[in-house]
């Protein structure tokens, strides 16, 4: 059963948001970076190293086997926590990024000859457009870009016109990481599956804001980095319907990947272990699994009305300086603002008020196409967690004031 969210105890939870920044209280606004981690996310992955440390798989030994067990184990936490069919369609990875290299990487292989085409948007982060624009190159294909507006949102129309030109995949994002726009992925995907195309979601910024059910949504895959939901960087999941993972060819080759091995031929083991090469960041994967139950102990959905409220005050104050922009208006938004300001430079907004002990983060954010886009050199992103509160975002509203009247 679900307790109910107490913002107090959530934020005792999380002990690096009691230090001071240059003599003032840190309010941590670049959440969609880099979440900070609960102390039993913390402890667990400690624990590991203290006493369960040992390489996992093969070993005859004590420790091995309950290492890994425990590494196991959380794959299928993982796995009910986005309602996956089949815990082995968990693939472990480093994150997103290295999920969706290994996407492009095999699917290119699988799927891409020369003059085919693979459909992403205008709002994607780097991760999700430079390795399928690279696989591209190579295969002499077409990297094809679902147009948005001014306001940040898809143009549909745009895309099932792009659709209708056969490309052999989609990969789009959930939640865009700039503009905090939550893109329509059950439509788009239920769009490319009837022209067959299979469908990529990018969950970064989606997995710690939302509930997410793989198999409602039908996506093929879906991938997310577990420093962005509480648990330690360095560990992330690739989620793949079994009919794809099983014909797809492996993406590293080594240890653990491989069934038989002899100088004339390699045979390759079983879904998940043939994307699993070398040694696992176990520690790293508890840590997750102890992140994911958190999540799961909590009222999800007063959560997400928390985490609402926080948004919709700072749009609401943010909207009253004069000369501030802001980049993403789109109705459906989730988890962060995004702005300008006449005449001040976005590092300089952001290099002033961290000396007020605001942590924001400022830049094109990875997304260099959307800035080109709406013609600025980069953005103030101020993004939120469960642990901020309603007073951070008044002091964070008070510090842009404050800079951008010292800065003008």
């Amino acid at each position: 059963m679900s307790i109910q969210f107490d913002i107090n105890d959530i934020r005792r939870q999380f002990p690096v948001l009691n230090q001071k920044v240059y003599g003032r209280p840190l309010v941590y606004l670049d959440n969609a970076a880099t979440t900070q981690k609960p102390i039993c996310v913390i402890e667990r992955e400690r624990n590991y190293y203290l006493n369960e440390n040992c390489n996992i798989h093969r070993g005859v030994h004590y420790l091995s086997q309950m290492a890994t067990e425990a590494y196991e184990n959380a794959r299928k936490s993982i796995s009910s926590f986005i309602n996956a069919k089949d815990y082995r369609e968990i693939i472990f990875t480093r994150g997103t990024t290295e999920s969706l290299n290994l996407l492009a990487t095999s699917l290119g292989r699988l799927l891409i000859n020369k003059g085919d085409k693979v459909v992403v948007t205008a709002m994607e982060h780097h991760s999700n457009m430079v390795p399928w624009q690279q696989m591209l190159s190579q295969k002499e294909g077409i990297l094809g870009v679902v147009k948005m507006d001014k306001m940040g949102v898809l143009d549909l129309d745009h895309y099932e016109r792009l659709l209708q030109e056969r490309p052999k995949l989609v990969s789009i994002t959930h939640i865009s990481n700039t503009l905090g726009t939550v893109n329509p992925v059950k439509e788009m995907i239920a769009m490319a599956h009837y022209h067959g195309i299979p469908v990529i979601i990018d969950g970064a910024q989606s997995i710690a804001h939302q509930t997410i059910d793989v198999q409602e949504l039908d996506c093929d895959f879906f991938v997310f980095s577990g420093h962005k939901m509480y648990a330690p960087m360095g560990i992330g999941c690739l989620y793949g319907k079994m009919e794809w993972l099983d014909k797809m060819p492996p993406y590293q080759y080594g240890g653990e990947m491989v069934d038989k091995v002899s100088f004339e031929n390699t045979t390759f083991n079983s879904v998940p272990f043939k994307f699993e090469a070398g040694t696992p960041n176990v520690g790293a994967a508890l840590g997750l699994e102890t992140a994911v139950k958190f999540l799961q102990s909590l009222d999800r959905e007063a959560v997400d009305a928390h985490e609402t409220a926080l948004l919709n005050h700072a749009v609401s104050l943010l909207s009253e300086i004069e000369g501030l922009r802001f980049i993403g208006e789109a109705p459906q938004r989730n988890g962060l603002v995004s702005f300008i300001i006449d005449g001040i430079h976005p590092y300089d907004l952001g290099t002033l008020i961290d000396k007020m002990g605001i942590a924001v983060r400022t830049g094109h954010h990875c997304a260099e196409p959307v800035m080109t886009f709406f013609d600025i050199p980069g953005t103030v992103r101020a993004s939120f967690a469960m642990y901020n509160t309603i007073e951070e975002v008044d002091s964070f509203v008070q510090a842009v004031k404050k800079a951008s009247s010292m800065l003008r």
